[in-house]
């Protein structure tokens, strides 16, 4: 699957914010049941956790999207 890069403007985003700003996920609670349902990973683990803090360079696998960082 291909990848595509989500630019950021900080240091790091927040899990959800990125499934947000990707267009994978169309709301914060829209973002909360897909890592219920265990429909994401980063880095090629599996995540839970909405909050978690992403830097440039991981990837998120997420709705049959691959994500990087950038």
């Amino acid at each position: 699957m291909p990848e595509r890069d989500i630019p950021i403007r900080d240091d790091v985003i927040r899990l959800g914010q990125l499934l947000k700003l990707a267009g994978v996920a169309d709301s914060g609670a829209e973002a909360r049941e897909l890592l219920e349902a265990g429909g994401v990973r980063v880095n090629d683990e599996p995540e839970a956790r909405r909050g978690r803090q992403l830097v440039r360079g991981d990837v998120v696998d997420a709705a049959g999207e691959r994500l990087r960082v950038s």
